[in-house]
């Protein structure tokens, strides 16, 4: 087991033992930061050697991905689930978000089995945060007046990981491979040492959202784990079709898989006041993540193995 994924696990455990175990709010936050840096400016140095205007069909397509997932989980939720119409809503914004944790333990994952994947998937990245938000406000609120467009938009567009993710993206697209060469020990050499500081924290919030899993009974771990499943079909196969390598698809499946614990949230906060933040943040910590992490990512890659041989042949 990757040891990355040991720190998560000590944080669970330490958590859910109740130990005083805390990363200080400063160091978390510095953590955050440098982490969003550096997925972004990887992504930035190799997007240099790209031509943006070939990335955009690429782009358009991942964006209805992320229009698609959330219309898909939404009557689930509302349905099968039974939640109020704003729970459900928030719920599916979540699943059709991303989670730059999961892209970052599978990078990780990625890189230790020298597996390659196309080096643009952080702006796909950045860019399926913005569609499940606001499939999620028009689902529980309709097309009407009352929306707060303008404190919507302020959130989504430059909430801070957004900000620091595009903004490393440009940073390293301007510097080019030679120009942020000066930076590496910092953010790239050092990554699994931060990411592991992360996961020990991630760890730790994980555990605490266990009980709002007891409370709220067996049908968010059901769903916790199954829409991440089918989101992860969706996601290969939206990577073949794009013509994505092995890597790439396995990258795009965990994306799909992944559900948002930061953007999210701030942006339901502001629009969708009266969903249960607890319930979202619940399965999308207390389930999804720790089975993504644990499980998902080495399944997800060899189905992305499976589906390429099949359509190679």
């Amino acid at each position: 087991m990757d040891p990355v994924i040991l720190f998560f696990l000590l944080g669970l455990a330490a958590g859910l033992l109740r130990s005083e175990l805390r990363l200080p709010g400063a160091v978390y936050d510095l953590v955050s930061m440098l982490l969003l840096l550096a997925i972004g400016m990887k992504g930035g140095v190799e997007l240099a050697r790209q031509s943006l205007a070939e990335l955009l069909p690429q782009t358009l397509a991942v964006m209805t991905m992320g229009l698609l997932l959330p219309a898909i989980a939404y009557p689930v939720l509302r349905y099968a689930g039974r939640f109020k119409r704003a729970d459900a809503a928030s719920i599916a914004a979540h699943y059709g978000s991303v989670s730059v944790a999961t892209y970052a333990v599978a990078a990780a994952w990625f890189a230790s089995r020298d597996i390659a994947f196309e080096a643009h998937m952080p702006l796909l990245l950045a860019v399926l945060e913005i569609p499940a938000i606001l499939v999620g406000i028009v689902l529980a609120r309709g097309l009407s007046r009352d929306i707060r467009l303008d404190a919507v938009v302020h959130e989504v567009f430059l909430g801070k990981g957004i900000v620091l993710l595009i903004g490393g993206l440009l940073i390293g697209w301007a510097s080019g491979p030679e120009g942020i060469m000066p930076l590496a020990p910092l953010f790239f050499d050092l990554f699994k040492g931060i990411l592991a500081l992360f996961l020990l924290e991630m760890g730790l919030i994980t555990a605490a959202h266990f009980g709002s899993l007891r409370r709220h009974g067996a049908f968010l771990v059901l769903f916790g784990v199954g829409m991440p499943l089918f989101a992860s079909l969706v996601g290969t196969v939206f990577g073949v079709v794009l013509g994505f390598s092995v890597g790439g698809t396995a990258m795009l499946a965990t994306l799909a898989a992944s559900a948002s614990y930061i953007a999210v949230p701030a942006a339901m906060r502001i629009s969708v006041p009266e969903a249960n933040p607890t319930l979202s943040l619940a399965a999308a910590l207390g389930v999804t993540f720790p089975f993504n992490v644990l499980a998902g990512i080495p399944l997800y890659h060899a189905l992305a193995t499976k589906v390429h041989v099949f359509a190679g042949g």
